[in-house]
């Protein structure tokens, strides 16, 4: 461009060949990219930017993998509530063989329990690249508020918000690109699987925490229940939508075991990490704040994910 933009507004749209992705005929090729939000870019600096589009087909309706669209006009819906979501996701690091980072070559690691929040060489792998991924996101701007080790070797998480309405589902799909491109300057792979790894090792997840301003306030964990209860009878419909293959991800998840509910079963406590729905330890004793739905995997969707959310637990709240 001639000179630095200053807001989406200033962005053109653009086009890609989607004969080339898999997303329209050879011989109607053009997809528009639509820009949506501006982010300082980490890579070239100022003052160029990384762009989030939408992706529209020639004739403006979306694209079939694009769910930000139908994700946007339900939060325009429900934003007098005040929905504030906080997404963490979990990732694996992996050699570009496929090996998990900094486990042995033959054989495995020693088992989980040394690794979750941990510091020192023979159990946090790959902080480089964490520490990365993590300034490269502040600089972009994109609203990322900690990270931890995971409790499996070589998995980590990083959260993103809280935001309002869409723009978490924006922040945190900028902030997955930003931490693809960081793994590849250090020659790894970060996989999104929600279970990497066969066995007595924990799945990667992408836990959402929501709230509206009604359960922010006093009394407000009655507001919290009674979405709970909306979301006790659409779980089918959530589990459908917390992967990218309508819940065949999260199966090898979901068990019940390493700090999961199982598929099959809704359930919901205080402090209960086995729960679908945790409610944390200091809203159920300030009575008001949010709640955390542990169901979503590593790699879904989070326009999906939000939209869903939005629309069991707030759409009927805009109509009463």
């Amino acid at each position: 461009m001639e000179s630095e933009p200053k807001s989406v507004a200033d962005l053109p749209e653009w086009t890609f060949d989607g004969s080339s992705t898999g997303q329209s005929e050879g011989h109607n090729s053009d997809m528009l990219l639509i820009p949506v939000r501006m982010f300082r870019d980490p890579f070239l600096l100022d003052p160029n930017k990384l762009v989030l589009c939408e992706v529209l087909k020639h004739t403006r309706e979306p694209a079939e993998s694009n769910h930000r669209n139908k994700c946007n006009k339900v939060m325009e819906k429900v934003k007098g509530l005040q929905p504030w979501f906080g997404m963490e996701q979990e990732y694996t690091l992996l050699g570009v063989d496929g090996h998990p980072y900094g486990w042995p070559r033959l054989g495995f690691p020693k088992p989980q329990g040394l690794y979750y929040c941990s510091v020192g060489a023979d159990r946090a792998f790959g902080r480089d690249i964490v520490d990365c991924h993590y300034k490269a996101c502040l600089y972009a701007g994109i609203k990322i508020t900690g990270t931890n080790a995971e409790v499996m070797p070589s998995q980590w998480e990083y959260q993103v918000g809280p935001c309002e309405g869409i723009e978490v589902a924006d922040h945190l799909w900028m902030s997955r690109f930003v931490l693809h491109r960081v793994c590849e300057d250090f020659g790894v792979v970060a996989t999104l699987d929600p279970k990497p790894m066969v066995g007595d090792w924990n799945g990667a997840g992408c836990h959402i925490n929501v709230s509206t301003a009604s359960m922010r306030e006093e009394e407000g964990i009655e507001h919290i229940e009674k979405a709970i209860e909306k979301l006790s009878r659409r779980h089918e419909e959530h589990i459908r939508v917390y992967d990218p293959h309508g819940g065949e991800d999260n199966k090898r998840r979901l068990t019940g075991r390493h700090e999961t509910s199982s598929i099959h079963d809704f359930s919901a406590g205080v402090a209960n990490r086995g729960a679908s729905i945790r409610i944390p330890r200091q809203v159920g004793q300030e009575k008001c704040g949010y709640f955390e739905d542990r169901r979503p995997a590593a790699n879904c969707d989070p326009y999906a994910v939000t939209c869903e959310m939005a629309v069991t637990c707030m759409l009927d709240d805009v109509h009463e």
